[in-house]
């Protein structure tokens, strides 16, 4: 038997580790209100996805700011608490405009990854193009949360809308 040190869908696991990455430096780009700025940075994933276990790893090491980062899971918009940053995975992706309800009077970064849903209703969504990484910006989507987007977070963006 031939051990490659590949577990089938290590793709995917690869693309996870990314998408943590991204995830964790759009909090340097967007500033949240001063009432955010206290106790826990909290990122909330909807939905299964191997980006929750990559995130979980990252609150071991990394701090958002002088805020220790948390990583909680929700099963639906019901479920929602108080998030700086919320990933709806792409097998959730129809509970968007339920979870937009749920946050409408927090401050939260909606992030996504499936085709279109940057014009209906998320802050930033995640794309394949040329075989790499990139994300959507729809500034209007993350300003409604009171959220200040840096212009070096717009530079970075494959497209801002």
């Amino acid at each position: 038997m031939i051990h490659s040190g590949f577990k089938p869908g290590g793709v995917v696991d690869t693309n996870a580790k990314i998408k943590a990455v991204f995830i964790y430096n759009f909090t340097k780009y967007i500033e949240w209100p001063k009432a955010y700025k206290e106790g826990e940075f909290t990122i909330g994933v909807v939905g299964e996805s191997p980006l929750y276990s990559e995130l979980t790893k990252m609150t071991q090491t990394k701090k958002v700011a002088n805020q220790p980062l948390q990583v909680k899971k929700f099963n639906t918009a019901e479920d929602l608490s108080k998030c700086h940053i919320l990933y709806i995975s792409r097998d959730k992706s129809a509970q968007l405009s339920s979870c937009i309800k749920a946050l409408k009077n927090n401050s939260t970064l909606i992030v996504t990854e499936d085709n279109g849903l940057v014009d209906k209703g998320a802050g930033i969504n995640f794309i394949i193009k040329d075989n790499r990484q990139k994300f959507e910006l729809n500034k209007g989507n993350v300003e409604r949360y009171k959220l200040k987007v840096s212009s070096n977070l717009e530079a970075l963006a494959f497209s801002v809308k």
